[in-house]
């Protein structure tokens, strides 16, 4: 496929310029001082960057890794070389560090550029884009809380590519419950320690992609507590790493298998084993790691690393939700296939399909779901940046508190509602939807296992419903509500319909969220978690949707009317199914706690 048709169906360029530049106002940035070197100019070129390499280098190979998949000989993991290819381009282009610290080679460009940026990548091809997510995220944790020799022996080398990271909390008996994590780490007495155990999907574990692999490892030590506040953190690499950087000897860690999964398969996804005595450096057993941080602390500094990954699978989700969206659109706009009622006659002509009612629905509802998502997606890195660079601490923690409650939202509701725009795509393009003649079925698969991808939407539900909007007496909410409020305040007067409803509706979520705690037993105010994150994400895009209608009123042309139609669609077909959704949860119904299992 030519590059420009690649190019019109990875993402829109038209969009992503809007949301910058009309509507977040990044160019303010530059005033501040970690940006001050930077300009409009400067965003361009690194977005026109990131648009090259997804479009030359990541796209092309998107269906070859989806058929090709890793796979382990015995000996070494084999991916096509295309990958390879594309992460060298990824590398040179300076993105790895893109928005990182120059003191450890970054550009020091802002969070909401870089995710702009990353997400072209993830929209083109979103398994070999995991790669360098987890290793970004793997070097921010450590730049956060790790040593200034441990910066400098792996962070440095993740930053100019030679190093790729992981995350290893998951193991086979455990799954998403880290109180029950196994793994033990053994300490030396030299500042290192010897892990033992296995970890379970991790991504990226294994491959020859890179110099080295940097685990990033929850484990227990010897006397640690039973449950999450008895995890301790520990740096494993591949390869042992000298004091002067140079490579040592292999690590003992293992790959013990691959999994295969029913999307992003380019992604190698592995099963790990610390402490096999496959490889043992100095003759003794164990994976030599080193403490992050101090024991026990562990989980807290992997939320760092965690918090960053939500976002980024909620930006992959939008992704592959808007390309499937973009394919969808151009082959309805090209397929010729019935007539409109009222002109079926056998001398009438077929028409295109874009035609006819219930596909513009379903692609309206996907630009809604799409375009909603992408303004969540750039509108929560923003507050990264305001969190780091607001010249007023005041300004500092609000947008942390904000960025708090917003995490979980926008890992979960993309990887909901994105993905019913891949399933529209498959509908849209019929019969040839589930055929590989197509890429939207493999959009499709890809996107699904996002609502899996760090931490399952229930438990993205449970973290948004028993924490985020309840701690620090609600602050999280409130700050929520009132930012939603301000919008309403700047609405204007064509869209007073728009801003009623929505003032509406964040205030009756506040008033649900009071009355499921009331009495304050945890068990019934969780039972319908992920009800409430539905509803409160439904609240949430409607925001996001009365702010782009604001930037686009009395705007006149084909991309701003695009936007009314959009907005309109949200609020009339979707933002009123919260209203029955909200009755429940007042209701308070007891079913999924009384339920007797042998019912099921």
């Amino acid at each position: 496929m030519a590059a420009d048709a690649l190019e019109s169906k990875i993402m829109s360029r038209r969009d992503i310029s809007f949301m910058l530049y009309e509507w977040l106002d990044v160019e303010s940035l530059i005033t501040r001082p970690r940006f001050q070197e930077h300009s409009r100019e400067v965003f361009d070129a690194v977005l026109d960057l990131a648009e090259k390499i997804s479009v030359n280098d990541f796209a092309p190979h998107n269906r070859s890794a989806d058929e090709n998949e890793p796979r382990f000989d015995g000996e070494r993991v084999h991916v096509i070389p295309e990958v390879g290819a594309a992460l060298k381009a990824f590398n040179k282009s300076g993105l790895f560090g893109g928005a990182m610290d120059s003191e450890v080679g970054g550009g020091q460009i802002p969070n909401v550029i870089h995710r702009a940026c990353f997400t072209w990548l993830q929209a083109a091809n979103v398994a070999t884009s995991g790669y360098p997510m987890l290793t970004m995220a793997s070097a921010n944790l450590l730049c956060a809380h790790g040593t200034e020799e441990q910066v400098s022996r792996f962070v440095l080398p993740m930053v100019d590519g030679s190093f790729f990271g992981t995350m290893c909390m998951s193991e086979p008996q455990a799954g998403s419950s880290l109180a029950d994590v196994t793994t033990v780490a053994i300490s030396n007495g030299e500042g290192s320690f010897r892990l033992f155990g296995s970890k379970m999907w991790i991504s990226g574990g294994d491959h020859d992609l890179s110099q080295n692999i940097v685990h990033l490892v929850l484990a227990r030590t010897q006397d640690a507590p039973r449950g999450v506040k008895g995890l301790s953190l520990f740096i494993v690499p591949k390869f042992l790493v000298e004091p002067d950087g140079t490579q040592g000897q292999r690590n003992d860690v293992v790959l013990a298998g691959i999994n295969h999964k029913m999307g992003f398969r380019g992604t190698v996804n592995t099963v790990l084993n610390f402490g096999e005595g496959a490889f043992t450096p100095d003759g003794e057993a164990g994976a030599i790691g080193y403490l992050v941080g101090t024991e026990n602390e562990g989980l807290t500094y992997m939320f760092h690393m965690m918090n960053e990954a939500r976002l980024v699978v909620g930006a992959g989700a939008v992704a592959l939700g808007y390309t499937s969206y973009l394919h969808a659109l151009d082959y309805a706009r090209g397929r010729l296939q019935g007539r409109l009622p009222g002109r079926n006659g056998p001398l009438d002509a077929p028409v295109p399909i874009v035609m006819h009612a219930d596909v513009r629905r379903m692609l309206l509802a996907s630009k809604s779901y799409v375009e909603g998502g992408l303004a969540l997606v750039l509108f929560s890195a923003k507050l990264l940046d305001e969190q780091e660079t607001a010249s007023l601490e005041a300004d500092r923690l609000r947008a942390e508190l904000l960025l708090d409650v917003l995490t979980p939202i926008v890992k979960a509701w993309p990887s909901k509602w994105c993905l019913t725009a891949n399933h529209h795509a498959i509908q849209i393009h019929g019969g040839y939807g589930y055929s590989r003649d197509y890429p939207v079925e493999q959009f499709y698969r890809d996107n699904r296992l996002n609502s899996i991808h760090e931490g399952t939407d229930g438990i993205q539900a449970l973290d948004l419903l028993g924490r985020k909007v309840i701690e620090n007496s609600g602050s999280g909410l409130r700050i929520l509500a009132e930012s939603i409020k301000e919008t309403v305040r700047r609405s204007t007067i064509e869209l007073n319909d728009y801003a009623t409803r929505l003032r509406e509706s964040i205030e009756r979520i506040q008033l649900v969220t009071e009355s499921l705690w009331e009495g304050g037993d945890s068990r019934r105010a969780l039972a319908n978690a992920t009800i409430y994150a539905d509803c409160l994400g439904h609240v949430v895009i409607a925001w996001m949707w009365l702010e782009q209608c604001i930037v686009a009123s009395g705007k006149e042309g084909p991309f701003y009317d695009g936007k009314r139609a959009a907005a309109h669609y949200f609020y009339t077909y979707e933002l009123p199914t919260i209203e029955p959704q909200l009755n429940l949860l007042e209701v308070g119904d007891n079913l999924l706690l009384e339920l007797d299992v042998v019912a099921l």
